[in-house]
């Protein structure tokens, strides 16, 4: 099984219109209205590309039932806990700029990091955890590395996505797969990245640390992958960015679709440069059509060494 645990979901408001001007009325040409939260968005693009999922995390309130409701329409589980608070509602506007406003995460207590420690103790070897998304500043970091302590010792795919302090604090539980940007890869070591090449030296910094696969979204320039046996450079397909939120979850969930099928990280990292692109190109979430149609677009490369200015 896989689960993916959001501890910040939110209901993304997103509106389109074709100028915006702060401090006056604006009107809407379209709205939509998503379940949001990085864990969340992974759970939707596998069951969009054929897999089942469980979506862990905190929610309450009708904001909540909403969440929870919505993915019960895509056909998705939740074992939510209850935050005890209304869940967030975040905006998004886009216009000629992108204009956001989030909302602030819950705040947890003891026993409400308790139970998701006790449904992380159910999981299964071979499981998949997926922990994505901000972790809150109010929630020691200790928790989190027990929580991927835990997955590393019983045999479960410990996948992170997150960014940030939590991000570098988490490195040394050895996750099977990290997805870094290039800013948040440069971030870690300090240093600005702007070169396939450097971004290529310092996931290897990392995979010497233990995670076994690293793959860095780099925007227009495509992807990189590396592992203790690999290295591979993806240039993305071509089209008009529509909508990027979701692009790097959805990157995440093809990756993972394509290992527990076929077990090749050139495939995972393929499908997945594939899954960010289909979501990039659309409003929402990509569809499966989607990324089987742009799967042949997206080139695949070995990585050749070259001199990298550190």
């Amino acid at each position: 099984m896989i689960y993916t645990c959001t501890i910040t979901p939110s209901i993304d408001y997103t509106a389109y219109l074709p100028k915006f001007e702060s401090g006056t009325l604006n009107r809407s040409e379209e709205v939509y209205y998503y379940p949001g939260g990085k864990g969340i968005n992974v759970s939707r693009v596998l069951s969009r590309l054929g897999l089942k999922s469980r979506a862990l995390g905190y929610a309450g309130g009708f904001t909540g039932r909403y969440i929870e409701e919505f993915l019960a329409t895509e056909g998705i589980e939740t074992d939510f806990i209850d935050a005890g608070d209304i869940t967030r509602i975040n905006v998004k506007i886009k216009s000629e700029a992108e204009t956001e406003l989030n909302g602030p995460g819950p705040e947890l207590e003891q026993h409400q990091l308790e139970q998701l420690t006790d449904k992380v103790a159910t999981m299964a070897e071979g499981d998949w955890f997926v922990l994505a998304g901000s972790l809150p500043a109010s929630v020691p970091i200790q928790f989190f590395k027990d929580l991927a302590v835990s997955c590393h010792e019983r045999g479960i795919h410990f996948v992170l996505d997150t960014s940030g302090p939590a991000l570098e604090a988490l490195l040394d539980t050895q996750p099977f797969l990290i997805k870094p940007n290039e800013h948040e890869l440069g971030e870690m070591f300090g240093v600005t990245i702007t070169t396939q090449q450097q971004a290529f030296h310092y996931a290897s910094l990392l995979v010497e640390r233990g995670i076994q696969h690293v793959v860095v979204s780099m925007g227009g320039s495509g992807a990189i992958y590396v592992s203790r046996d690999h290295r591979y450079q993806a240039k993305a397909p071509q089209g008009k960015a529509v909508n990027t939120v979701g692009s790097g979850d959805s990157l995440v969930s093809g990756f993972i679709a394509s290992y527990i099928q076929h077990q090749d990280p050139k495939q995972a990292f393929r499908y997945g440069v594939a899954s960010g692109s289909a979501t990039a190109f659309r409003s929402d979430l990509c569809e499966l059509a989607d990324v089987e149609r742009l799967l042949p677009e997206v080139s695949i490369t070995p990585f050749e060494e070259k001199d990298v200015t550190q």
